[in-house]
């Protein structure tokens, strides 16, 4: 990582973990608004529904 010691590659590893989870927290939140509600089918629920449908899913577009 071109860090000068291990103990500061670990607290750089260490911090951008928590960084990462932080914006997927936030991603997720974002993401869970503009869709309305996460109790729906999920996208490959829907998926396949779409496939079990004579017109492929195809009607509604």
């Amino acid at each position: 990582m071109g860090h000068s010691t291990t103990r500061a590659a670990l607290i750089y590893q260490h911090r951008t973990t928590e960084r990462d989870r932080l914006i997927a927290s936030v991603m997720s939140e974002i993401v869970e608004t503009e869709l309305g509600t996460a109790d729906g089918p999920s996208g490959t629920q829907r998926a396949r529904r779409d496939q079990d449908e004579p017109d492929g899913g195809q009607a509604e577009s």
